[in-house]
């Protein structure tokens, strides 16, 4: 395939990801609204990403990719832990207390902690701009929650937020460590059945409200089957994101899929305009401006370290920033 055409299907893959991913948020909070919490919402989720991933792992991996999961195993369950259930987990708390726009943003300050990371637990060297980007996103982030004037978001959903953008720090460390030991579609399935696991200790499912998945929920000023919106959450929002990201990975450069994955909060601002009516104020806006901005200045100079530099966390590597874990 001409290099062309592998790189504007891989920016045509990346962007609809990203913009698939985007719905999550609000079709989760419908279904928050319907009596489910947080938590029974992400479980639904990744339950229902990992019953239909486990079967692609086995058609299309097989046994190679029961070896992978097995040799790995560590890795995997810590990523299932923090970069699937942990994430999404905590992004749906702060998207049921905050506008989703808001809440995403506070998720992408993750790279902003990644060079925390670097540059504090491993003691590396990271270029100056680096250090630019952290505070440019500080300052979006002191804009948003109008510090000036005191806290005016919920605290709650303010520190599910950072705890999400924590999580989504972690991801970004650990999945070079998985990269050339398991590709995307096993890490993807692996870390869904783990996460679930792990949820389903801490979302009590036995107390679901099933009877809502064939209601029908209000989301806005529409309304459609609970089964509709935990259909989309799951295949088009998890399972269909997760694998147009995987086929980004493999065609476009870390700076441009880490820019793409940006794409996730405006879309998830303008699927919450549509379906929910959530708007921002100017601030919060500009500050979320602000924040994106930081944060790809951050994450796109963490590239620029050299791979001799980071013996085990080597972040300049393109699969560790071009798919995005949330989803979210």
């Amino acid at each position: 395939m001409p290099m062309y055409s592998s790189k504007s299907a891989g920016l045509a893959f990346a962007v609809f990801s990203a913009v698939t991913f985007g719905g999550s948020g609000p079709f989760a909070k419908a279904l928050i609204g319907a009596g489910f919490s947080p938590e029974q919402a992400a479980w639904l989720r990744i339950l229902g990403a990992a019953a239909l991933l486990i079967p692609l792992v086995l058609i299309f991996r097989g046994a190679a990719g029961l070896r992978a999961a097995r040799a790995s195993w560590r890795a995997l369950v810590l990523y299932g832990l923090t970069g699937i259930a942990g994430c999404q987990t905590l992004f749906f708390i702060a998207a049921s207390r905050l506008p989703v726009g808001v809440a995403l943003m506070l998720e992408f300050s993750g790279p902003v902690l990644v060079v925390v990371w670097l540059k504090f637990g491993q003691k590396i060297a990271v270029p100056r701009s680096a250090a630019i980007g952290v505070g440019i996103a500080l300052v979006g982030l002191a804009t948003v929650v109008e510090i000036w004037s005191g806290l005016k978001l919920d605290l709650v959903g303010l520190i599910a937020g950072l705890g999400a953008a924590a999580c989504q720090a972690t991801y970004f460390i650990l999945i070079d460590k998985l990269t050339g030991a398991a590709d995307p579609l096993v890490m993807t399935a692996a870390g869904s059945v783990v996460g679930a696991v792990a949820l389903t200790f801490i979302s009590a499912p036995w107390g679901i409200p099933w009877h809502a998945l064939v209601d029908t929920i209000a989301i806005g000023d529409r309304s459609a089957p609970g089964w509709v919106l935990a259909g989309w959450l799951i295949v088009v929002s998890t399972v269909v994101a997760y694998l147009a990201g995987a086929a980004a990975v493999q065609r476009l450069s870390a700076a441009v899929g880490g820019a793409v994955a940006y794409v996730e909060v405006v879309a998830a601002s303008i699927f919450a305009w549509v379906l929910l009516n959530e708007t921002l104020r100017t601030n919060q806006i500009i500050g979320g401006a602000i924040v994106l901005l930081g944060a790809f200045v951050a994450q796109s100079s963490v590239g620029k370290v050299s791979p001799s530099e980071i013996p085990d966390s080597d972040t300049s590597n393109p699969r560790t920033t071009d798919l995005d874990p949330a989803g979210v």
